[in-house]
């Protein structure tokens, strides 16, 4: 979910800021790519009508191979040097914010099934899309396929956006992408939304520095504490402005002073949240192996046409481009300059809102 509204934040507050850049602008950039939300988006898309979604010959879900197949190499052909990094298990601070996704979903399978016996095709469409999920095998697929394209897969230890923010933040890749803005709460030096766009934007200067940015996050709406009403990312920026930080004497005296407009929920765990965004549980490897290799073509027909019911020739001509984005590009992929600078604890050093219309 990510943190509620810090787009339009960003964006509303400083928006000369934006800076528009192709895709193409980042050839021979190494990317953390947050694979759970490309599969996530993959099995909502493609190919996807209703209730139904494309499958093998066995009834088995392949939408998420399809789109990861061709989005890889979409990124590859760009220059892009790609590495997915999947979720391990959440922390506990999470698991309530789990548990009410899943009520959600609950619901939303009980209309979708109401929906489906009046024939009502709007709300179809609505409630399939709010029902998917991402699964383990879903995402065991799409590590088997990456590393048959030759495409390095990192498991994170606990949330992949801190992992991903860890390796940026070490110069092992250049930015992160996806459209999780938490990735730039944990600290990732250079933040891409929407990377499959044909533009992304600098984020805004917002004269914080990471503390500060932290516990504007928190304030917003994070996956770690419920919400406080009232205070949406407009509110949470002023308050930290005002205040410095969400414990000194003039926030507390703020919130505390208007029950009615701030009512903090008991055992709003705030602390513990900013602790996990400092410190979040990433790979202690101090130079974690990270490769590109070539395609196997012998295991992508085997898994792709033999077992999942691709076409023979599709696939043929993907790993062509494959090959041929690799060659491309393999000159650029490890120039000094696709390493990050050292961070600077600077929210203002993000990049890559989707630039509003």
């Amino acid at each position: 979910m990510g943190i509620k509204g810090l787009t339009k934040l960003l964006a509303d507050d400083a928006p000369k800021a934006m800076k528009a850049q192709r895709l193409e602008s980042y050839f021979g950039r190494r990317i953390a790519v947050d694979a759970s939300m490309s599969i996530c988006q993959l099995l909502v898309v493609v190919g996807r009508k209703g209730t139904q979604m494309l499958t093998n010959e066995a009834g088995e879900v392949t939408s998420h191979l399809q789109g990861m197949f061709y989005q890889t190499i979409r990124l590859l052909e760009a220059g892009i040097k790609p590495v997915y990094v999947f979720d391990g298990p959440p922390p506990d601070l999470k698991k309530q914010e789990l548990a009410k996704r899943f009520l959600k979903r609950a619901d939303a399978s009980e209309e979708l099934a109401v929906a489906i016996v009046s024939q009502n095709n709007v709300d179809i469409e609505k409630f399939s899309k709010t029902t998917v999920k991402v699964t383990q095998q879903h995402n065991e697929d799409c590590k088997r396929l990456l590393r048959l394209i030759g495409v390095p897969v990192v498991e994170a230890p606990s949330e992949a956006e801190g992992e991903r923010a860890a390796l940026c933040k070490a110069g092992k890749v250049y930015a992160v992408a996806s459209k999780d803005m938490d990735s730039l709460t944990f600290g990732a030096l250079i933040f891409l939304c929407h990377l499959m766009d044909p533009s992304s934007r600098k984020v805004p200067e917002m004269h914080l520095d990471m503390d500060q940015s932290i516990d504007l996050c928190i304030l917003s709406g994070c996956d770690y504490r419920e919400s406080i009403r009232g205070i949406g990312g407009l509110t949470a920026l002023k308050l930290i402005h005002q205040h410095g930080s969400i414990e000194s004497r003039g926030a507390s005296y703020a919130l505390i002073l208007f029950p009615d407009l701030y009512q903090i929920p008991d055992n709003w765990p705030y602390s513990e949240a900013r602790v996990l965004f400092k410190e979040p549980i990433v790979s202690m490897e101090e130079k974690p192996e990270i490769k590109w290799t070539t395609p196997n073509e012998e295991g992508l027909i085997s898994f792709l046409v033999n077992e999942n019911g691709f076409n023979i020739d599709r696939v043929m001509k993907a790993i062509e481009k494959i090959k041929a984005a690799k060659h491309e590009s393999s000159q650029g992929w490890e120039t000094p300059g696709n390493i990050a600078k050292e961070p600077t604890n600077k929210i203002s050093r993000a990049g890559g809102a989707k630039k509003k219309k």
